[in-house]
């Protein structure tokens, strides 16, 4: 999976950086933190979500913090060395833990350099420069990992950038031998690029397997065309096909083929993927996300061939049944998901949503109530669980938990349009007009076309 940007995240992944962007600029930055940190898990080369999750933790942390503990050792090196070692089996799911020790002290040597390490693994380039860079800022005077820094701008052909590093380490450490000849060095390096004094003497070239660039650069490009995804995929189905055993390859393809929408294929390899991380949850939570992907598809094909064809009772017919057996293969999967890990608001939330859509509205309620708990899904537990109150003619507590939502919404993005049209339909089913019309006024402010929100604030004055 390479870095991506804003632009290519996933679309259930934007409005929760939609989200976290607005808890950023109005200063809760606690909240910010956790909703990209829920980002990163899905979406671990997103190099913007990381810088910006940065710079909150600093700013929560004063900045440039001072090293603690005892003699002056920073704490938390333990943790760190626990990750390092499960981060030789899996570079990428320890990248999580890893930003937890970085939410303690975003400037930990130890976990910054960790960090660079598992991203130039992973060919995470611009995020491993990142975490060093941060370092740079932050503790200027730690040579050797501002020494680290500069050699590796200097093996991407970055001369000058590493010649500004190595001038960064004089400032501090004057009798620097090696920093100081680096700098002449790079500076020289440097000025031949600039003057073209040697242009045969570009990346190309100085690689010596051609082949490999060509790997590495098409790795770290964004916004690959599906031809692109395409050639990749096949490629890394020849490295699957020489190690099927290969977690990274593994992982690799499974992204591949989530990119590229094929979820049946996707399932099944996140689902190796799973088997040979011994347990991993995520990777696990990924599997059943692209198995459901899978059977929404299943569903839409069969729902536009009923809608073509609405006479056709074979097909209405097969559609509804389908219905319902999705629905009833959703409990007990869920069921059997909160049964393993009973403490995962994620889990409970997927199960009290297959309760609601089953019909089971009382036994939805216990664990929607127990999946709001969790900051990342609060708001959406919160709609569901209004819905089951409403179903179960319990307005005024419907109406409770979509103002607690609200509480938690700045920003007016799909997300609190839905909130406000459900709340302002109950106020109107209960008879308050003015609270309803209250409502969808704040819809109508800014999106005239949404449902009927134009119809029912026009009516009213008329």
């Amino acid at each position: 999976m390479p870095e991506i940007t804003e632009k290519e995240l996933l679309p259930n992944l934007k409005p929760l950086w939609l989200k976290a962007l607005s808890a950023v600029q109005t200063g809760n930055l606690t909240y910010g933190i956790s909703l990209i940190q829920a980002i990163l898990k899905d979406a671990p080369g997103f190099v913007d979500g990381r810088k910006v999750l940065r710079k909150c933790e600093l700013q929560l942390a004063g900045n440039a913090k001072k090293k603690s503990g005892l003699f002056g050792i920073q704490t938390g090196g333990m943790g760190v060395m626990k990750i390092a070692n499960q981060a030789k089996k899996d570079p990428e799911g320890s990248l999580l833990l890893l930003e937890k020790e970085l939410e303690k002290d975003p400037l930990n040597d130890q976990a910054n350099d960790l960090l660079f390490d598992i991203c130039v693994k992973l060919e995470f380039f611009e995020t491993a420069t990142f975490a060093l860079e941060t370092i740079r800022k932050g503790r200027p005077e730690n040579a050797k990992l501002l020494h680290k820094l500069a050699e590796f701008y200097l093996s991407r052909q970055q001369p000058q950038l590493a010649s500004d590093v190595y001038n960064d380490i004089i400032k501090h450490h004057p009798t620097d031998g090696s920093a100081i000849k680096g700098s002449k060095d790079a500076s020289a390096r440097a000025s031949m690029l600039k003057g073209k004094w040697d242009e045969n003497a570009n990346m190309r070239d100085m690689m010596k397997n051609t082949a490999e660039f060509e790997e590495l650069e098409k790795a770290s490009r964004t916004g690959l065309t599906r031809e692109q995804l395409e050639e990749r995929r096949d490629r890394t189905i020849e490295k699957y096909n020489a190690d099927p055993n290969h977690l990274g390859t593994v992982k690799e393809l499974a992204g591949l083929y989530e990119q590229l929408e094929d979820w049946s294929h996707a399932q099944t390899f996140f689902a190796w993927a799973h088997s040979l991380s011994n347990g991993d949850v995520a990777l696990e939570h990924k599997a059943m996300a692209m198995k459901d992907r899978a059977t929404e598809t299943e569903l839409k094909i069969l729902e536009e061939a009923a809608s073509a064809d609405p006479h056709n009772e074979e097909l209405t017919t097969a559609l509804n049944a389908r219905k319902a057996e999705r629905i009833a293969l959703q409990v007990v999967e869920c069921q059997r998901r909160v049964e393993q890990n009973p403490t995962d608001p994620q889990l409970r939330y997927e199960l009290g949503t297959a309760l609601y859509e089953s019909g089971d509205l009382s036994g939805a309620i216990p664990h929607l109530q127990q999946a709001t708990r969790n900051p990342h899904i609060r708001t959406k537990v919160l709609l569901v669980l209004a819905r089951t109150f409403k179903a179960k003619n319990m307005k005024d507590l419907a109406i409770k938990q979509l103002t607690d939502a609200l509480a938690d919404l700045i920003a007016m993005d799909a997300t609190k349009k839905e909130v406000l049209y459900e709340k302002g339909v109950i106020h109107d089913e209960m008879g308050n007009r003015d609270a309803a019309l209250e409502c969808f006024k704040q819809i109508y402010e800014v999106d005239y076309g949404y449902r009927d929100v134009a119809n029912r604030v026009e009516s009213s004055y008329a």
